[in-house]
């Protein structure tokens, strides 16, 4: 019901503050063209809803109906579901990399490989939403850093230096446990914000073996057998026996381990950068406060940040007609020089964007300056579901089980190896 509400009200603001302009004969001659668009709640929403008006202010032919999904596993059986019934909206917002792999593109989505507008795109990008030569996405986010939130106040107010190890890190986290504040923040009242020790790791993994990634796509690698990737089970259970983690993390929420990072209560959150966006939305006075670093591994020596490639808009093939090409105008908008200005104004933007000839504002936040600084210094890494189409839907439940306690982390590992055996047989992928 409450989604309800919230998609009828946007949509009349829409059509009452921004049907005017120049088309405007046009459109009371044929109607409004009014495209339905799938996205997650949350960060996913506001940046989705963000694009929408701009294009409108634009295109006051074109109406938006944003409909919201859970995040996590339930909103990835929701887009599998409606996609495999041919009930799935006019364009929706989802993963890049291996996940788009599960959703059989060649037969649900449209190919944009052949429109114009994707010269803008980088072919790093490109390379995450394409499978045998055909292209399905473009972005309206920038790329992400995946590691340590942390405010800095706190590290100034305890004199810590930002850590390179993960010795290092431990070190700073009993510091902080001692003067009254949490280490690290746990939200798995929002089971995937469990993930991040284990998927921000995957730089270590790659510096203590370079092969992983091709080794596990083959099955000749696994996690419970290969030491570097088992690193982040045990941290998660290092944090759960030091008691790193927050009265009532089990059923916290995402927004409150933001409120905690902003307001200095917490000094770490594991978490992707696209968190930046929601901070400077609820917590303003905060957002400058608030730096990365990349999650530490046993060397200081090799230290960087695991990157996550953006997300993307697709177009599934049950859009037709007017809708498509509609469909088709707002994607090229996102990848122009207007669209990128636009979001850059309504958006802060959370790290670097994949659009050929993007720029950062002059003003972008401390954190995302920290996040180019480890690219531009070549110590990064694209996150493992970039590399491989591999990635077992429980994961989140895994880190939960370890992070509470409940499982050890090298249960955990060898029933992750056998959930990824499960996807991969499912994917026909050879070797499985």
């Amino acid at each position: 019901m409450l989604k309800k509400v919230l998609t009828l009200a946007l949509v009349s603001m829409v059509s009452f503050s921004l049907f005017a302009g120049g088309q405007q004969e046009d459109v009371q001659e044929s109607g409004p063209v009014t495209l339905t668009y799938l996205v997650a709640s949350g960060t996913d929403q506001n940046q989705a809803w963000a694009a929408c008006e701009s294009f409108m202010a634009l295109n006051p032919d074109v109406n938006f109906e944003l409909e919201l999904r859970p995040g996590g596993t339930d909103g990835d059986n929701i887009v599998k579901t409606r996609l495999a019934t041919g009930e799935m909206t006019d364009i929706f917002y989802y993963n890049a990399g291996s996940l788009l792999q599960a959703l059989n593109p060649q037969q649900t989505l449209v190919d944009l490989a052949d429109e114009p507008f994707m010269n803008n795109v980088d072919d790093a990008f490109k390379m995450t939403v394409s499978q045998e030569g055909h292209v399905y996405g473009v972005p309206n986010q920038t790329a992400m850093g995946g590691g340590i939130l942390y405010n800095k106040k706190v590290y100034a107010d305890l004199g810590l230096s930002i850590p390179k190890s993960w010795a290092e890190f431990a070190a700073n986290n009993e510091k902080i446990k001692a003067a009254g504040i949490t280490p690290v923040i746990a939200t798995y009242g929002d089971s995937w914000t469990a993930q991040l020790f284990i998927l921000a790791d995957y730089y270590n993994v790659q510096a203590a073996n370079p092969d992983f990634a091709a080794e596990y796509t083959a099955n000749k690698a696994k996690y419970a057998t290969t030491p570097a990737a088992m690193a982040g089970f045990k941290y998660l259970k290092e944090g759960f026996d030091k008691g790193w983690y927050q009265d009532g993390y089990a059923t916290a929420k995402y927004n409150q381990g933001l409120e905690l990072l902003a307001t200095g209560k917490g000094a770490h959150y594991p978490m992707l950068s696209f968190a930046l966006t929601n901070i400077v939305e609820n917590w303003p006075d905060s957002a400058s406060d608030i730096g990365f670093f990349a999650q530490p591994g046993p060397s200081a020596d090799q230290n960087g940040a695991t990157i996550w490639m953006l997300s993307a808009n697709y177009i599934p093939a049950t859009t037709k007609g007017a809708k498509l090409e509609a469909a088709k105008r707002f994607m090229e908008y996102l990848v122009s020089p207007q669209g990128i200005e636009d979001m850059n104004r309504n958006v802060p933007p959370s790290g670097p964007y994949l659009v050929k000839g993007a720029e950062l504002p002059a003003d972008v936040l401390p954190a995302v300056l920290d996040i180019a600084s480890y690219i531009d210094a070549g110590n990064s890494a694209p996150a493992l579901e970039f590399l491989s189409p591999v990635k077992g839907p429980r994961l989140e439940q895994f880190c939960v089980a370890v992070g509470t306690g409940q499982m050890s982390p090298e249960e955990a590992a060898a029933n992750y190896d056998k959930d990824v055996a499960n996807q991969a047989k499912q994917l026909g992928l050879e070797g499985w």
